[in-house]
């Protein structure tokens, strides 16, 4: 008989204030060039975050942060499909397995729906199961319906 848990992730971010270094906004290992970047230790991927989260918590392995500490340098600017890539290898050491995984992000902007096929496929393949992505907007209520920032939220089964 298999045993089955669920996990779940979120993780908020703000938009880079003016003045900040430019980067590119990563959501989901998409590069949405043309956009305001996020603030974080690594890329800033925060719905990859959210996922590693939701992986992590629900093989009861703790969270992205007790792995990848933004306290240590050797994950500055790192790509958070790696990081996702790195937990879901962690699950398998202990016989889990994604059977899926829902992810939504809500932001006011960027526009989502071009190019959520190419992030569930990005997330999907890092995280070595069926992911999906999906978006809503905060309704210009606050602080993500002033663009300041977005939130990502994740859930995951997994199975052993």
């Amino acid at each position: 008989m298999s045993e089955q848990r669920i996990g779940l992730g979120v993780d908020l971010h703000r938009f880079l204030a003016e003045g900040e270094a430019p980067r590119p906004l990563v959501l989901g290992g998409v590069c949405f060039a043309e956009e305001r970047g996020l603030s974080g230790h690594s890329d800033a991927d925060a719905l990859a975050h959210a996922l590693a989260d939701a992986l992590l918590g629900a093989a009861g392995l703790g969270d992205i942060g007790s792995h990848f500490p933004d306290t240590d340098e050797a994950w500055r600017g790192a790509d958070s499909l790696q990081l996702l890539g790195a937990c879901a290898r962690l699950l398998g050491r202990d016989g889990w397995r994604l059977v899926n995984a829902d992810c939504t992000v809500v932001a006011e902007a960027p526009r989502l729906a071009p190019a959520r096929a190419e992030m569930a496929a990005r997330l999907s393949a890092a995280a070595g199961g069926p992911v999906h992505v999906k978006a809503t907007r905060a309704e210009r209520l606050g602080s993500l319906g002033r663009l300041e920032g977005l939130a990502c939220l994740a859930v995951a089964l997994l199975e052993r």
